[in-house]
């Protein structure tokens, strides 16, 4: 039971109380009526089961950091780079050395303002603030605070990157633009959404022409320089299907460069890993400007050209959530739905074309018979 006394020493006041797991706690205070608010804050905390050990909340952030890093063992290399490159950066010169359980909303709310208005990216500022309340997940899952401090922190709107969308004539124009070498990388692009590391990771025994089928099972990263082959982003394996025709080119480019079932189908100068960067400088921009294609086009634009190609035939949004390997359907609605407005309004004259062909056909369903 808890209960307080006198010091020891004579000076001040003890309160004792035991913890969840029947140990026996102890706090020395100047006033008994410190020991007793204390006393009665630490029952009500045992009561409602909020009650946190101090010793934990004492431990540092940059160690709960460390803790969170070591754990964290979804993370594919190129975004836990990233995000070690946060923390180095912009988290721990803020939060790094304060106790965790003395970081209060107000403090995160100040990260992100100092952030914004030093000029810093709206995503910039978005992922770290993805660190800092990955950090005290952690620390609340130990124990270590209440709540998380970062629950309902605003963050500054990051403007969305202007998707491009190509017609076919244009993908054609693309493919001739930027020479025999990356013609069919291109294609492939744009006819089947895969994403840039997904089709540089693609191997031969990952493509079955006879079904027209892609498997598509791990992706290529770069990561300080080193190339990595891992899960796709969203560790969607997936079988996408090939167009007939792009499927018949596959083939012929497979079959001509005598690929083995392990080689890549889409490699480097030297027949290794492409690197994508230097792939995008040195022979996808030239092609966009020799191309006379929209300024700005980005490789990752032919994965949005299948998608609009896609509805543009009335696919539902499942099955380019499917395609594409996004996470839900809602994310490819809150990615494309602005272009599924006009198809509504083709299916909505499709269906009038349907009501008025029905009402001129004396023999269709709601006709009076004349028997009565």
């Amino acid at each position: 039971m808890a209960h307080i006394r006198r010091a020891r020493s004579g000076q001040g006041w003890e309160a004792r109380y035991r913890d969840p797991h029947g140990k026996e706690r102890a706090r020395t205070f100047n006033t008994k009526r410190d020991a007793q608010q204390f006393i009665a804050g630490a029952e009500a905390d045992l009561q409602r089961g909020d009650w946190l050990d101090p010793r934990v909340g004492r431990i540092r952030f940059d160690d709960w950091a460390d803790e969170w890093l070591a754990t964290a063992v979804h993370l594919k290399p190129n975004t836990r780079y990233g995000y070690e490159r946060l923390l180095e950066r912009h988290v721990l010169p803020v939060f790094g050395g304060k106790r965790i359980a003395n970081i209060e909303r107000i403090d995160v709310r100040r990260f992100v303002s100092d952030m914004t208005t030093a000029g810093m990216a709206a995503g910039t500022v978005r992922n770290a603030f993805t660190v800092v309340r990955n950090v005290f997940n952690i620390a609340l899952d130990s124990g270590a605070v209440k709540a998380n401090p970062c629950a309902r922190v605003k963050m500054p709107r990051s403007p969305r990157a202007e998707m491009l969308f190509l017609d076919p004539a244009q993908i054609v124009a693309l493919a001739e633009a930027i020479g025999d070498e990356y013609a069919l990388l291109v294609k492939t692009a744009a006819y089947t959404g895969l994403r840039a590391g997904e089709l540089q990771a693609l191997r031969v025994r990952r493509v079955d022409l006879d079904k027209c089928n892609l498997d598509v099972v791990e992706s290529l990263s770069e990561v300080e320089g080193q190339l990595i082959f891992g899960e796709t982003k969203t560790y969607s394996r997936r079988q996408v299907g090939v167009p007939a025709s792009l499927a018949a080119e596959l083939r012929l480019h497979i079959t001509t460069r005598s690929l083995g079932p392990d080689d890549l189908v889409f490699a480097g100068p030297r027949g290794g890993p492409m690197r994508h960067n230097n792939f995008y400088n040195r022979h996808f921009k030239p092609a966009v400007v020799r191309g006379a294609l929209p300024d700005g086009l980005r490789f990752h634009d032919l994965r949005h050209t299948c998608a609009a190609l896609l509805i543009s035939e009335g696919a539902h949004p499942r099955a380019i959530m499917e395609r594409l390997g996004h996470s839900t359907v809602q994310v490819a609605i809150d990615r494309y739905g602005h272009l599924f407005p006009r198809i509504h309004a083709e299916l909505t004259d499709s269906l009038d074309k349907l009501y008025r062909g029905g009402h001129d056909d004396p023999t269709s369903a709601g006709a009076t018979s004349s028997d009565g």
